[in-house]
């Protein structure tokens, strides 16, 4: 859940994850920022106040009266929840419209929940300079979690997602969502890796967390009071799996371990009442009883022999009476709604004693009670009853006492999930040959042998590496070349590679130096926006907007095929402002792919710009891509032959390759095209106008007038 509230010109967000407890504050001072948090945290349901009126692009709006949102109130539900004097220990002070939302959200999960919340004991404060901000078309074009179909197949979080618990995954997914700029944080993120690698420590963790149940939100049950029996045995069975988890732990010397492994502490106590209270396999709820184990009340232990014993008695008195009645048909049973029996069947029912009285009548069978079944059922039924109550009394004792030490579980069960994410990032960096990437506050990128993390993974052989440099002096590469020959795999392994540095992974390289990055943009395909009204080509270019408007110098830009959208000359000037401006004003590390290869010509003007390009050759009428940068600019597009490998007929392709011919011919024939950027050429008269301009009209007679009027005509 998420509560968003506006104060002049700055936005407050309050995250709640009800399932675990976690309570996130943070603040934006954009209309644009607010909408790149919401969409990295897709709530489902969204708090604001009756009176904002935003144009938010989201689902599960939830309107609340203007009140919730006070400041003194939210600071006094905010205390009251944490148990402390004031928030000042949270270093969420300065953060009052953020704190707005969050008093609205918990006054509204408390009316929702009808229960006391003793798991949301911590607020965590969420700062933009500490994270590379990722905008919603960056995430979506990166393919981050969700894949452009809107699947999970073939996405970064598919590859490097190899975690064996549940919490894992979705702290896993929360750092590839919000990679960082704390150098500190990665830097302990990494030599925690490195340690993992070594001896590949990392393998005999990982056997061990695989048995280790979602505690996170078993714990967050617990404290709801809607914990299952079965909740008990997953925290049972992890709880007893942590001395193992220790002595694995013990011998790693990485700091950030060290902390991890502290923070893991053993719960001898709890593990002893849970394997003496709760039986191996309890039923799915505590409804029917058959939960608690014998032995550990001696009250309920008295209540369920009472219970057991009556199988017996049973048996016994099914055998005395037919002894006695001589009936040979007669069974003793049980159900639900008439409670015990003696049945018999309808030929028989007629030789029955008197102390018999009649209780139900079927078709072939007639049911009667006894004064001594009577007196037994009473007895039966009310220690099943009692039982009942005193398990579901215990039960709730049970839950009460596990919630006595909620703090250092939810501690331990947030180490336990860094500790599979820090496992699994070994285990990846080890499978897929990865490298740490060294991480410096100069301005460059610098990587070796780069590769596509996700493309690699799927193709069936080798993917061809690829280096880029960019420095201060070198800030745009103008990438050229075919289409399908790499440009778009190359910027986006860039932006990946960069990503997953930040998110403290090792990277899919020889060679791996990244600066300080601020912002990841991408520019990359497009499609309609017809809910909004937008065309291809208005999607394509509010987002290069945004990009213009938001970037800094220490931003990294992605921009595949600006100006596709529209005719060649408008496309080209739209291109070229924008790269311009990119390199002249921004000044941010950009990755410019085009077809308009007039565009090349910028890095003779600009020297912070380079030409790349991939090339491809041609073997008869098939071509291959080489999928290799190489200097320069490109000459060819190959556009043809990449139409006749999708499919496009072959006579089609003949038609295309005799038109271009014929393009290319007129092209040499006419006089040349005016350069487009180059400055406006003198305007030159046409002979006739310089000859109008040069007669004298007064001396001309009739007939030299109509000669001169045949020659024009004929000049024309």
């Amino acid at each position: 859940m998420v509560a968003i509230h506006q104060y002049e010109k700055r936005f407050g967000i309050a995250t709640l994850d009800i399932s675990s407890g976690r309570f996130h504050l943070s603040e934006v001072n954009t209309l644009e920022a607010l909408q790149s948090e919401l969409e990295r945290l897709k709530p489902t349901e969204l708090l604001v106040s009756e009176e904002l009126a935003l144009p938010l692009n989201a689902s599960g709006i939830r309107k609340r009266a203007p009140w919730e949102f006070e400041l003194e109130s939210a600071i006094r539900l905010l205390t009251q929840q944490m148990q402390t004097f004031d928030l000042a220990g949270f270093g969420c002070l300065d953060m009052s419209v953020a704190l707005m939302a969050a008093g609205s959200l918990l006054q509204y999960t408390k009316e929702t929940q009808r229960a006391y919340l003793p798991h949301i004991r911590t607020i965590q404060v969420e700062r933009r300079e500490e994270s590379v901000i990722l905008d919603a078309a960056t995430r979506k074009n990166l393919e981050l979690t969700t894949n452009l179909a809107g699947g999970s197949d073939n996405t970064l979080a598919s590859v490097l997602d190899h975690t064996v618990t549940a919490m894992g995954s979705r702290l896993l997914k929360r750092w590839i969502q919000r990679p960082l700029r704390q150098h500190a944080v990665l830097h302990a993120r990494q030599e925690s890796i490195k340690n993992l690698l070594q001896d590949r420590h990392y393998l005999a963790l990982q056997e061990i967390l695989k048995n280790v149940d979602d505690m996170e939100r078993i714990l967050a049950r617990i404290a709801l009071k809607s914990a299952r029996p079965r909740d008990l045995v997953g925290l049972r069975s992890t709880l007893s799996l942590l001395p193992a988890l220790q002595q694995q732990l013990s011998s790693l010397v990485a700091a950030h371990l060290k902390k991890l492994t502290q923070e893991i502490r053993e719960f001898p106590a709890m593990v002893a009442v849970l394997q003496k209270a709760i039986v191996e396999n309890p039923p799915m709820t505590i409804r029917d009883g058959g939960v608690i184990a014998v032995g550990y009340d001696a009250e309920l232990d008295e209540l369920l022999a009472l219970s057991e014993h009556a199988g017996h008695f049973l048996i016994e008195l099914e055998e005395r009476e037919k002894n006695r009645t001589g009936l040979s048909t007669l069974k003793v049973g049980y159900n639900r709604v008439h409670g015990f029996y003696i049945e018999i069947s309808r030929i028989q029912a007629e030789s029955v004693p008197a102390d018999y009285i009649r209780r139900q009548t079927l078709k072939n069978t007639e049911r009667f009670i006894t004064p001594e079944l009577k007196a037994f059922e009473d007895k039966a039924l009310s220690s099943r009853e009692k039982a009942l109550a005193r398990e579901k009394i215990l039960y709730e004792e049970l839950l009460e006492k596990i919630v006595l030490e909620l703090n250092p579980l939810q501690i331990a069960a947030e180490a336990i999930a860094e500790l599979d994410v820090l496992v699994n990032l070994a285990e990846r960096a080890d499978t897929l040959d990865w490298v740490c990437p060294e991480l410096v506050n100069q301005s460059h990128i610098h990587i070796v042998g780069g590769r596509h993390p996700v493309i690699e993974a799927v193709l069936t052989q080798p993917f061809v590496p690829n280096d880029v440099y960019l420095t201060q002096q070198e800030r745009m590469l103008i990438i050229t070349g075919p289409n399908m020959g790499g440009k778009s795999t190359y910027m986006r392994q860039i932006a990946l590679i960069a990503l997953l540095a930040h998110v403290g992974s090792f990277v899919p390289a020889k060679e791996a130096s990244i600066g300080v990055i601020d912002r990841i943009f991408t520019r990359i395909g497009a499609a309609d926006d017809l809910a909004s009204g937008r065309s291809t080509f208005m999607v394509e270019m509010t987002e290069t907007a945004n990009i213009l408007h938001n970037a800094t110098p220490q931003s990294l830009v992605l921009l595949d095929e600006i100006g596709r959208g529209t005719s060649t000359f408008d496309g080209l000037s739209l291109a070229f402002a924008a790269a311009t401006y990119l390199a002249r004003e921004v000044k941010a590390f950009c990755l410019f792919a085009t077809h308009y290869f007039e565009l090349t010509t910028l890095a003779d003007e600009i020297d912070t710009i380079k030409n790349v390009h991939f090339s491809a050759t041609e073997h008869g009428d098939k071509i291959v891509f080489l999928h290799t940068v190489n200097q320069g600019a490109a000459n060819q597009s190959y556009g043809i032959q990449v139409a006749q490998l999708a499919g496009v007929p072959r006579n089609v392709i003949q038609l295309a390759k005799q038109k271009l011919r014929e393009l290319e011919q007129s092209a040499h024939a006419l006089p040349k095209q005016i350069e487009l950027f180059s400055a406006v050429p003198e305007k030159t008269d046409h002979p006739v106008i310089a000859e109008l301009k040069e007669l004298d009209i007064n001396t001309l007679s009739p007939r030299e007038a109509l000669v001169l009027l045949f020659e024009w005509k004929e000049k024309l």
